[in-house]
């Protein structure tokens, strides 16, 4: 425990059922899942203005990730109406493939997510939300430990049944630029010290991962004529099974309003770039000694690309609009940790990007997480009774695998204030259960990222079927509510009449067999149902 923590000891208790630490996604969709089910709830973070705030892509949804997506709203989740709120483009991927493996992704405005969450939470009842940073957190010894509450730095004593920790890259976060190395949890913000130390001297394991982020650039500053425009596309696609058109939602006064659709830009490094990323290399932390954290291995830093894979010539870059009312993009693919000046005179060998202005270089960050082989699949401790965890503190990557994480804790933490049943998603049921199944009976030795090849029952988990899988169940438990359970009732007595139409119609040859023939297959002799 800080010295400040305990010169500040007891200036204000507050009393709650669950208490949420952090306010990312994970944080957030914990929060409000916790309050909706009827718990008295309190989402402690750091900066109210920075809620779910996205660290790096400013996009939700890709491979897999987009279903997990769709079982958060057909569950009751809000991370699929705020996409569809926000969104400035949007695309299915996978579509040359079977629909199984079809999966959603939508481009959003960074500034307007946050304040579309933060309108949610403010819009939820139960939830209280608190700005102060978390040091140490409070358990009663005993013949078995249970979690009290949580001390915050300026003295507040929080106390609760359940608390769930989502402090992301927070716990004794290291960022390295180059050479240099400075605490933080995001850049130019504080890291949290002490935090990690008051769990782990409970015989809860911590580790080390690392992340990072790209450069992001001044748009007017780049020659989009030199770069491949990729559209999204024209289908109203949308994440929320409830929300209206895709872009469309309601403001505070009830009246529809629609964001302009941005496209993305492509462009490829160029031999020149890898020659002098290469010569940055003894100062890369990467490589110099200076990170010995595990990184993600499926979003590789532009050097570790060039380490990989020294025969290639080039490597795909994906510049990405920020949000409508921003000049600031995003490089995706550029992901690195090099000194600033290698980077910015890297990018300055890419004709589009001759005269290239930044907003900040990219950065590497390391940070504390717990072993997840440690929880149950509530996410709950099996060693601090009330203790529950998500997010990357289990040694997870990605803004959609915190947020299934998030909203199971919240879950389970408000159905064990009032001791009923467990709420556990099994591997056939979403991509959600398959991933906390994953956490916590094999653990982590890199940052977890979902695929669709991690789900052996992916035929079934469709990124268009989510709410035939769980909202019913969602809204057995008290989560999803009565317009997201009605609208599915709906779509499912429409499903039934489609099946039974088709079982009971019958097709005529006279009808069919000149569209069969043009067809160049066989025609019918009889009549056959749909």
């Amino acid at each position: 425990m800080s010295n400040f923590a305990q010169k500040s000891k007891a200036m204000m208790t507050l009393k709650y059922d669950v208490v949420v630490i952090g306010g990312g996604h994970a944080g957030c969709e914990a929060a409000c899942a916790s309050a909706n089910m009827g718990a008295k709830t309190l989402l402690v973070t750091m900066d109210m203005n920075k809620i779910a705030q996205m660290s790096c892509n400013p996009a939700v949804g890709g491979i897999a990730k987009g279903q997990i997506v769709r079982e958060i709203d057909a569950l009751g989740g809000q991370m699929g109406r705020v996409t569809d709120a926000t969104a400035i483009q949007f695309r299915m991927l996978n579509v040359g493939k079977g629909p199984a493996v079809w999966s959603p992704r939508a481009q959003c405005d960074r500034g307007k997510f946050i304040w579309e969450w933060r309108k949610k939470l403010d819009e939820t009842d139960n939830l209280d939300v608190w700005q102060d940073q978390a040091c140490e957190l409070l358990v009663e010894e005993g013949k078995k430990k249970t979690v009290k509450g949580v001390r915050t730095i300026w003295g507040a004593e929080i106390l609760a049944r359940c608390v769930i920790v989502t402090a992301g890259t927070f716990l004794n976060g290291l960022l390295h630029i180059g050479r240099k190395m400075v605490t933080g949890g995001r850049i130019a913000e504080p890291a949290v010290a002490d935090f990690t130390e008051s769990i782990t001297r409970h015989g809860i394991r911590s580790a080390r991962m690392k992340t990072g982020t790209p450069v992001r650039i001044d748009k007017r500053s780049v020659d989009f004529s030199l770069l491949t425009m990729q559209p999204g596309e024209n289908h109203p696609y949308r994440f929320s099974y409830c929300s209206g058109p895709q872009n469309q939602y309601e403001t505070s006064n009830h009246k529809p309003t629609s964001l302009p659709q941005l496209p993305c830009w492509t462009v490829n490094t160029n031999p020149e770039v890898h020659r002098i990323l290469r010569g940055g290399l003894e100062n890369s932390p990467l490589y110099n000694g200076q990170i010995h954290s595990i990184g993600p291995r499926y979003c590789p830093s532009i050097e570790t690309k060039l380490v990989t894979f020294p025969d290639r010539e080039q490597h795909p870059l994906f510049l990405e609009p920020e949000g409508v009312d921003t000049n600031e993009m995003y490089l995706n693919g550029f992901s690195s940790s090099l000194p600033m000046e290698t980077q910015i005179e890297a990018l300055k060998m890419m004709p589009a990007f001759k005269n290239v202005k930044v907003y900040r270089p990219g950065y590497a960050i390391e940070y504390d997480f717990f072993d997840p082989t440690q929880l149950k699949h509530t996410l709950e401790s099996k060693l601090i009774d009330g203790l529950f965890m998500a997010g990357q503190v289990n040694g997870t990557t990605g803004y959609e695998e915190a947020a299934g994480q998030g909203l199971a804790a919240g879950v389970n933490a408000a159905l064990k204030c009032t001791g009923e049943q467990t709420f556990v998603m099994h591997r056939d049921e979403s991509y959600i259960g398959v991933l906390i199944d994953d956490l916590v009976t094999k653990g982590v030795d890199e940052p977890y990222r979902m695929f669709t090849s991690r789900a052996e029952y992916r035929i079934l988990l469709r990124q268009d079927d989510a709410d035939r899988r769980l909202t019913e169940r969602s809204y057995e438990l008290g989560l999803a509510k009565r317009d997201r359970y009605d609208w599915w009732m709906e779509k499912k007595q429409g499903i039934e009449d489609i099946s039974n139409f088709c079982k009971s119609y019958a097709i005529k040859p006279r009808e069919i067999n000149d569209a069969l023939e043009h067809l160049g297959t066989t025609r019918l002799q009889f009549d056959v149902n749909l």
